[in-house]
């Protein structure tokens, strides 16, 4: 069990350390030899955990991802919720809310970290997906919501949402932010054929 342990820790010392290094100097100017001066271990003991940086690149968004799925299946798994109130909750179970997770997002935002963005963008989308799609079947199931195409709406929701929602992308003042949001619930509503203004209604009220 130590073995496995000591495995695990410095697998994961690895990963923080060039975590920060591809914040700070951007994925594609940090080397392995950053890394490896970095924490203080040889070459040979890097590639015992991982094959190239990419790897490691991957691994972190994979992190990033569990994180965000670990919110979401804590609200799919709840009982005493509305499929509506389920389905919002997981919506915003991908927001930022923490200063580690902000520092990150503004981080990743750099020019040249568009790499790792992209990575964390689609793996997001494909991870999250289907897990919004079942929700949404189980609301045609129910005969609350009719949506010919859940998984391939929900795909298109979030590819859309993440970007236009994204400040690294597009430098949008408040009000324009507002109303991007506002046509983006509406949107959702559209693909659900859910009631005019639910969806925006239980959002202002989680806002307040």
């Amino acid at each position: 069990m130590r073995i496995v342990k000591e495995h695990d820790d410095r697998r994961n010392e690895i990963l923080d350390t060039a975590e920060k290094l591809f914040y700070v100097k951007g994925y594609g100017r940090c080397t392995v030899n950053d890394i490896l001066t970095a924490i203080g271990i040889a070459k040979g003991t890097f590639y015992h955990y991982f094959t190239s940086k990419e790897e490691v690149l991957d691994s972190i968004v994979a992190r990033y991802t569990e994180m965000i799925i670990n919110r979401v299946n804590g609200i799919l798994a709840a009982s005493d919720i509305s499929l509506e109130e389920k389905l919002m909750g997981m919506f915003m179970a991908m927001k930022i809310t923490n200063p580690i997770d902000s520092e990150m997002l503004d981080d990743m935002h750099k020019v040249e970290n568009v790499l790792l963005h992209q990575k964390m963008l689609n793996q997001i989308v494909m991870a999250m997906a289907p897990l919004l799609a079942m929700v949404v079947d189980e609301g045609v199931g129910k005969g609350v919501w009719n949506c010919r195409y859940p998984l391939q709406y929900m795909q298109i929701f979030l590819a859309s949402s993440l970007s236009l929602t994204d400040e690294g992308i597009f430098a949008l003042d408040g009000e324009s932010q507002m109303k991007i949001m506002a046509a983006l619930i509406s949107l959702l509503e559209k693909m659900l054929q859910a009631p005019e203004d639910s969806f925006m209604q239980m959002l202002m009220q989680a806002q307040e």
